[in-house]
C-alpha cells in the first residue's frame, strides 16, 4: 500500500507544493514520510491483532457499563500517545500543522487495520475541529483541548430514535439553566432533556471524558419547540463536569446508558442509546445547591444555528467515511490477491481444452478471477485517489490563494456527496468479490473477506443515508449559483482530457470522459427541464451512480496521465505503473458506460417509482 500512497501524493497530487506555505513551511517530505512509518506500525501492531477478536467480543452492556476487550483501550490509548488526535491543529495548542491530505493519508493504516478501531479518533478529531472553529476560547479550552491529548474522546449526537435521518422532528430540548444561566465563563448554560439514539463512541472507559456535541432545540416562552431544522441549536454536554481547564470536578453529568446496538459491522466502537436528563446522575446549577435533572450543556455559537456548526464537522466525516470504505476494499483486495496467487486449483485452458495431466495453477491465473481481482483494484484504488483528491481541495480551501480556494470550496461541495456515497457502495462490492475469489473459504471466519463485507454495509448508512447523498446532489449541490460548482468540475475534467491526449493510449479515454461529462450535464438539465417539483428526486440515486462513475473515470484517468508521464520522465518502464494504467481501461470499458441506463431514467423524468402505489406492494 505504501508505494500506491507514495505515487498518490508525491507524483500525482504533488504534495510537496504545498511545504511552501506558510502553515507547513516547517515541515518536509521526511517528516511526511515519518509520520507514515509511525502510522503504519502502530497499525499493524496494535490495530490489526485487535481486529478480530474486537469482531468476536464485541463491546456488552453490564451493570450499566460496556465492557469490552482490553486490547482496545490499549489501541485507542497507542493512537492519542502518539499525538496524530492533534495531528492537523494549531502548534499553539499542541498540533502538529500537517496538511488535511497528510493527515487523512496518516489514517488510512487505521483504517484499513480496524476500521471500528479508527473510528474513535475520527468521531473525535472532526469533534475538536468543531469546536475550534466555533466554540468560544473557553469551551476551547475546556472541551476541545482534552481531545487533543485523548484525555476525552468526542462524539456527535444527532439522532433520535423517532426522527432517524428527519432532523428537523427532533424532540431532544435545551432549557436554560435558571436565572443566571448565561454567567458561566464556559457560555450560557442549558439543561437538556431527549434521547439519542445510534451514538457510536457513545460510553465507555476509554478516555477520563466524553465529549458529546448535542443537537436540541430551545422552547419558546410557552413551552413549544420550533419546527424545523431552523430551530435546532448545538450544545456541548460532557459526560462527566469539567471546570474552565477541563479538568474533572468529581460530578458526573446527567447522561444515562440506556443500551448498546450490536451491529453487523463495526463492532470494535460501541453504538448507544443515551438518555439525557432522567435524573439518573443529577447535577447541581451551583456547589451546594440541590442537584436538579437535565444534563448540562452549553450553548455554542447562536441558537438556531446548531445544524450549519455541525455540518462542519459533517462534511468532514462523510470524506473519511468514505476513505474507510475504500480501505476495507483495499484490505479485501490484498487479501483476495494473495490468495489468488497462491491459491492452486485447475489448469489453463489451451484451444478450449484443460489437460489434465499438466500441473495446477494458481487461480489469477483463471480469467474470470483475474477479472475480479482487477476490479476490486480498479474500485479500491481509485476510490483513495478520490478521498485523497478531495483532501487536497481541503488544503486549497483553508490556505490557497483566494481564487483558487474559492474553487475548492466550489469543487469540495459537489464531490462531497460522491466521495462519501461511491466508496461505500463500491468497495463494498469490490468486497464481495473478494468473497467470491476466496470461494467457500470467503463467508467462513478463517479469513478476513467476511468481516471486510460486513464492516463496510455500515458505510452506506454513516454520515448520511446514500439516498440523502443522492438528493443533496440533484436537488442541490449540481444547481446551486446556477450550476456554478458543476460547470468547475467540468473544466477539471476538460484540462485533464487535454494532458491525457499527450499519451496515444489515452486518446480513447480522454474522448470518453468529455462525452460523459456533456451527458450527465445534459441529463442535469433534463432532470428539471419541467419545474422545480420533487418528481426529479425519485431518481436521484441513479444520478448518483452515473455522476460518481462520471468522477471516477476522470480520477483514473488523472492517475493513468499520471503514471505514463512519471515512466517517461524516469524512462523505466513499471509493472506498478502499468497495473495503474490497465486498471483505468478497466474502468472506462467495463465500468463507464453503465452510466448510459442510469442517466436514461433521469434524463426521461421516468415515473415508474413515483407511480408506485402503496397498496400494490
Amino acid at each position: 500500500m505504501r508505494s500506491t500512497l507514495d505515487f498518490l501524493l508525491y507524483d500525482w497530487l504533488e504534495v510537496d507544493g504545498l511545504l511552501t506555505r506558510e502553515r507547513f513551511e516547517d515541515h518536509s517530505r521526511e517528516t511526511f514520510d515519518a509520520i507514515f512509518e509511525t502510522s503504519e506500525r502502530i497499525a499493524r501492531d496494535c490495530f490489526l491483532p485487535a481486529n478480530r477478536l474486537i469482531d468476536t467480543q464485541e463491546p456488552e452492556f453490564a451493570n450499566g457499563a460496556v465492557k469490552m476487550p482490553p486490547e482496545t483501550a490499549a489501541a485507542v490509548r497507542t493512537y492519542a500517545e502518539s499525538g496524530l488526535l492533534a495531528a492537523g491543529h494549531d502548534f499553539e495548542i499542541g498540533g502538529m500543522q500537517l496538511p488535511y491530505v497528510i493527515d487523512m493519508a496518516a489514517n488510512m493504516f487505521f483504517s484499513k487495520a480496524s476500521i471500528g478501531l479508527a473510528a474513535y479518533a475520527m468521531l473525535t478529531y472532526a469533534n475538536g475541529n468543531l469546536l475550534l472553529a466555533y466554540g468560544t476560547p473557553a469551551q476551547r479550552r475546556a472541551f476541545a483541548q482534552p481531545t487533543l491529548t485523548g484525555r476525552a474522546l468526542g462524539t456527535m449526537c444527532l439522532s433520535e430514535p423517532q426522527a432517524g435521518s428527519s432532523l428537523g422532528d427532533i424532540a431532544t430540548r435545551a432549557t436554560p439553566d435558571g436565572r443566571d444561566f448565561a454567567d458561566d465563563p464556559l457560555g450560557p448554560r442549558y439543561r437538556i432533556f431527549g434521547n439519542k439514539m445510534w451514538i457510536s463512541g457513545g460510553d465507555h472507559e476509554l478516555s477520563e471524558n466524553i465529549v458529546h456535541l448535542v443537537l436540541a432545540k430551545i422552547p419558546d416562552a410557552e413551552g413549544n419547540l420550533p419546527s424545523g431544522t431552523g430551530g435546532i441549536s448545538l450544545f456541548v454536554s460532557p459526560r462527566r463536569i469539567v471546570d474552565t481547564q477541563g479538568d474533572l470536578t468529581g460530578q458526573r453529568n446527567d447522561i444515562a446508558l440506556a443500551g448498546l446496538n450490536h451491529k453487523l459491522g463495526y463492532r470494535g466502537i460501541v453504538n448507544t442509546l443515551l438518555n439525557f436528563g432522567e435524573g439518573q446522575y443529577a447535577v447541581p446549577s451551583k456547589p451546594g445547591q440541590t442537584p436538579a435533572p437535565g444534563a448540562l450543556g452549553y450553548l455554542i455559537g447562536e441558537p438556531g444555528r446548531g445544524l450549519q456548526y455541525m455540518f462542519h464537522m459533517m462534511n468532514e466525516a462523510r470524506i473519511n467515511v468514505g476513505m474507510g470504505a475504500a480501505m476495507l476494499g483495499y484490505a479485501g483486495y490484498e487479501a483476495s490477491l494473495e490468495y489468488a496467487r497462491t491459491r492452486l486449483q485447475g489448469r489453463r485452458h489451451s484451444s478450449g481444452r484443460k489437460n489434465a495431466a499438466a500441473a495446477q495453477v494458481p487461480i489469477l491465473d483463471h480469467h474470470d478471477v483475474k477479472r475480479m481481482v482487477l476490479a476490486q483494484k480498479a474500485y479500491s484504488e481509485g476510490a483513495i485517489a478520490l478521498c485523497l483528491y478531495c483532501a487536497r481541495l481541503v488544503d486549497e480551501r483553508n490556505t490557497g490563494e483566494d481564487e483558487s480556494a474559492a474553487e475548492a470550496d466550489l469543487l469540495l461541495g459537489i464531490l462531497t456527496p460522491i466521495a462519501k456515497s461511491w466508496p461505500s457502495e463500491w468497495c463494498q462490492e469490490a468486497n464481495s468479490l473478494a468473497i467470491q475469489v476466496h470461494g467457500g473459504y470467503g463467508y467462513t471466519r478463517d479469513f478476513p473477506v467476511e468481516q471486510y463485507w460486513r464492516d463496510n454495509r455500515l458505510n452506506m448508512i454513516h454520515e448520511g443515508t446514500h439516498g440523502i447523498q443522492a438528493v443533496d446532489l440533484l436537488n442541490r449541490k449540481v444547481r446551486v449559483n446556477e450550476g456554478a460548482a458543476l460547470e468547475v468540475l467540468g473544466q477539471r475534467i476538460a484540462a485533464t482530457s487535454a494532458a491525457a491526449r499527450d499519451f496515444p493510449e489515452l486518446d480513447e479515454f480522454a474522448a470518453a470522459i468529455d462525452d460523459a461529462f456533456v451527458r450527465v450535464r445534459a441529463a442535469t438539465q433534463d432532470a428539471w427541464s419541467e419545474g422545480d417539483g420533487g418528481e426529479p428526486l425519485a431518481n436521484a440515486t441513479p444520478y448518483m451512480q452515473a455522476f460518481g462513475h462520471m468522477c471516477l473515470a476522470w480520477i483514473w484517468l488523472e492517475v493513468a496521465t499520471a503514471a505514463l508521464r512519471t515512466m517517461q520522465e524516469s524512462e523505466v518502464d513499471s509493472d506498478s505503473h502499468r497495473g495503474r494504467v490497465q486498471a483505468a481501461r478497466f474502468f472506462f470499458r467495463h465500468e463507464l458506460p453503465k452510466i448510459e441506463p442510469w442517466l436514461g431514467i433521469v434524463a426521461r423524468r421516468d415515473r415508474t417509482v413515483v407511480d408506485m402505489q402503496n397498496s400494490w406492494f
